[in-house]
């Protein structure tokens, strides 16, 4: 089985505040005889605030050194920032991810931070255990301070499920397989409702006149499998790659793996689950209609899900799998510094109070995510129990150990471009799941493995 991630950190979800841009160039910039503004990057608009904060105690500190913050939505994030390393332009700091940060490092388009935490004493290992080792690129150097760690879980319309006449303790209970889908599929079924009324577990029932789908899909389809598939395939005797991190061989032509898949993506062929295209928002917007009683979503989302008008917002860890356990990525967000940066000193600066217990304790106050230093992540769980959200189905997996990481590879680009139109096409049914065999072969073709 994979190697799993244990953090020693408490509890904390993900509320997502708002807040509007800080505006600034993509670039640092001179902002006064002696004064340095410079750019910060992040995609999520809704933790901004807390970081808004961190800013302005950071400057109180600091009067010589501005912040200028800029947001994209997380599609816009990526392709803007690849493009501003090409044209010249990339913020000096920004929000990186487990996924995409290896062709930046190969590409040396981010600053190995190694000699810099070596030169000022930073301790790094204030950080809850398996966050910082991720960041570790191919040749050993670490390029990101931790911000943050999340899990994925199952968000549903409390009353819908007890409608339905379950319990919490039946989601607590639930299983699955990839050959009839367990109690999980059973309780999927039940909640799918037709347009007159009639459950998909029952005689008569209209697939093709769905009122209400037992679960809803994001509409997100990459390697990860993340926000779609990944506590399933988790909870597999599976893994993605020979080694993570830095494989050289992908796994997706696992027999047990494409079966995994195909029943997934199958949920859709009953009418379970809506088909690809049919949502184009993500799991907090569908359930929000009222269209859907159950979605998958990470513990960063918390607060649109808690927020719907009108719906009452319960969670459930993932159903146990076929190895026994429930598990779910573990993913940690870093602060990645850019090599076309002038002001390269100063951003290590920010990049280190970002990773500080002052900053963090105040990202912490707003309940917007898991902080990455466990005493932060006590405050945070503070902040969330304060709201009444019920968020231990995140820390569950933690708790047991049974998380694991995304697939960190070389090539991540060029990897998606194969396997997110080959999943998507799967769902479609345009292809089986068998042809993930030959995307196998090329994404290997790719990495040399």
């Amino acid at each position: 089985m994979r190697k799993r991630m244990l953090l020693t950190a408490g509890l904390v979800p993900v509320t997502l505040a708002l807040a509007a841009c800080s505006g600034g160039s993509s670039d640092s910039t001179e902002s006064g005889p002696g004064k340095i503004e410079l750019s910060y990057w992040l995609w999520d608009a809704n933790q901004q605030p807390g970081y808004e904060q961190c800013a302005a105690d950071f400057t109180a500190a600091n009067p010589d050194i501005t912040i200028a913050f800029q947001q994209y939505a997380w599609d816009d994030y990526w392709t803007k920032l690849t493009a501003s390393f090409v044209g010249g332009s990339a913020p000096d700091v920004f929000t990186d991810h487990l996924a995409k940060y290896a062709d930046f490092a190969a590409q040396k388009q981010i600053v190995p931070l190694d000699d810099l935490i070596a030169q000022d004493d930073f301790d790094t290992t204030v950080f809850a255990e398996g966050l910082v080792d991720p960041w570790k690129f191919i040749d050993g150097k670490t390029f990101g301070i931790p911000k943050d760690w999340d899990t994925t879980a199952f968000f549903y319309n409390a009353d819908m499920i007890k409608d339905a006449g379950y319990s919490d303790e039946d989601l607590a209970g639930l299983d699955w397989n990839p050959d009839d889908g367990g109690t999980f599929e059973k309780l999927v079924a039940h909640l799918t409702v037709d347009k007159n009324g009639v459950r998909g577990d029952e005689p008569g029932f209209d697939k093709g006149a769905v009122a209400v789908y037992g679960i809803g899909i994001n509409p997100s389809y990459d390697v990860t499998g993340q926000m779609q598939w990944a506590n399933f395939t988790g909870s597999l005797p599976f893994d993605s790659l020979d080694k993570n991190p830095w494989g050289t061989h992908y796994n997706l032509d696992d027999p047990e793996f494409q079966k995994t898949i195909a029943w997934f993506y199958g949920l859709s062929d009953k009418g379970y689950m809506p088909k690809s295209g049919e949502f184009t928002d993500e799991t907090p917007a569908q359930i929000g209609s009222g269209k859907v009683a159950i979605g998958t979503n990470g513990d960063w989302a918390s607060s649109q899900f808690f927020g719907l008008d009108g719906v009452n917002v319960g969670v459930f860890a993932a159903p146990v799998g076929p190895s026994g356990e429930r598990a779910s990525i573990f993913n940690g967000l870093a602060d990645s510094i850019s090599a076309s940066s002038k002001h390269q000193a100063e951003a290590w600066k920010w990049v280190q109070y970002l990773g500080s217990t002052a900053c963090q304790d105040v990202v912490a106050g707003e309940g917007t995510v898991f902080p990455a230093i466990p005493s932060s992540t006590e405050k945070a769980l503070q902040t969330f129990a304060d709201k009444g959200w019920p968020v231990q189905a995140f820390y569950s997996y933690v708790e047991s150990g049974h998380t694991f990481l995304p697939p960190i590879t070389e090539h991540s680009g060029e990897i998606g471009d194969l396997v997110t139109p080959a999943l998507q096409g799967i769902h479609l049914g345009q292809q089986p799941a068998s042809s993930l065999t030959g995307v196998n072969d090329q994404v290997n073709e790719i990495l040399g493995g």
